[in-house]
C-alpha cells in the first residue's frame, strides 16, 4: 500500500491537466511576493501529507498560492495551515503545532491531510472542470486509506466532492442527500464517520464565522470517534 501511495503522489506532482492552474501556479512561483522573494517556490501540484494508513483523513480545498504552492506541502506556510496543524497537535494527530516548511520536523500521527485539487487556483476558486480533472487522485487516496474511521471535510466544496466520490471509494452507496453544516456528523456505510467543518480560511477566521473553539471541537470529536472505535 505504501508503495502504491508513493507512486500516486509522484504522479500527482507531475500533473499538467489544467492549463489555467498550471499557468497560475508557475507564474506565482516566478513572480513571488516581497516577503518570500528570496525563497524558491515549489510551483507544482502539492501531494497529500501524512499517513495513508491513518484513522483520519482531512480534505481541504487546494494549496494556497504562497502557502503550499511555495513550500511544497499541503496547508504549510499560510494562515489556514496555522489553524489546522494547531488543532491536529492539540488532539494528538501531529507532533507539533506549527507548519512552516517541509524541513520543520512536522510529523502527522494517524492522519492524512489532502485536498480536492492539488494546484493553487486564482482567487482560491476552482472551475468545475478542474475539480473533475483532480477527482481521480482523491479517489485513489481514499481507496488506499483502508484504515480510515473519520473523514473531516473543510468547507462545502470538499464536503460535496467527498460525497460524490464515496460510492466509488468503498463500493457502497452514500446516504440520502446531506446538507453541509459546521459540526455536522454522519455515519456512512463502511464504518466511517463524516464530520463537516468550515474551512479555516482567513475569510472565515477573521470574520469570526469560524472560531478556534469551533474548529477544535471538530478534531476533539474526531479523536473521540477513533478512540471509541478502538475500545
Amino acid at each position: 500500500m505504501e508503495k502504491d501511495f508513493l507512486a500516486l503522489e509522484h504522479e500527482i506532482t507531475q500533473c499538467r491537466r489544467c492549463p489555467r492552474l498550471v499557468e497560475w501556479r508557475e507564474r506565482v512561483a516566478c513572480e513571488k511576493v516581497r516577503r518570500y522573494r528570496n525563497e524558491e517556490y515549489w510551483g507544482r501540484p502539492v501531494p497529500a501529507f501524512g499517513m495513508p494508513d491513518g484513522a483520519m483523513v482531512v480534505i481541504g480545498l487546494a494549496p494556497a498560492a504562497h502557502g503550499g504552492n511555495r513550500t511544497g506541502r499541503i496547508f504549510t506556510g499560510d494562515r489556514s495551515g496555522d489553524w489546522l496543524y494547531e488543532a491536529l497537535h492539540a488532539f494528538g494527530f501531529a507532533n507539533q503545532s506549527s507548519s512552516v516548511g517541509i524541513r520543520d520536523g512536522l510529523q502527522l500521527r494517524d492522519c492524512l491531510v489532502t485536498a480536492v485539487a492539488r494546484c493553487a487556483p486564482p482567487e482560491n476558486k476552482l472551475l468545475p472542470s478542474e475539480i473533475e480533472n483532480c477527482r481521480e487522485y482523491l479517489l485513489h487516496e481514499l481507496q488506499l486509506a483502508g484504515n480510515k474511521r473519520v473523514v473531516v471535510t473543510l468547507g462545502q466544496v470538499a464536503f460535496r466532492c467527498f460525497l460524490r466520490l464515496w460510492r466509488e471509494s468503498v463500493g457502497l452507496p452514500a446516504p440520502a442527500k446531506l446538507k453541509f453544516s459546521h459540526g455536522g456528523e454522519w455515519n456512512l456505510p463502511g464504518d466511517v464517520v463524516l464530520i463537516a467543518s468550515y474551512h479555516p480560511s482567513q475569510q472565515n477566521t477573521q470574520t469570526g464565522k469560524l472560531t478556534r473553539p469551533m474548529f477544535h471541537s471538530i478534531f476533539r470529536r474526531a479523536r473521540e470517534v477513533i478512540n471509541n472505535a478502538r475500545s
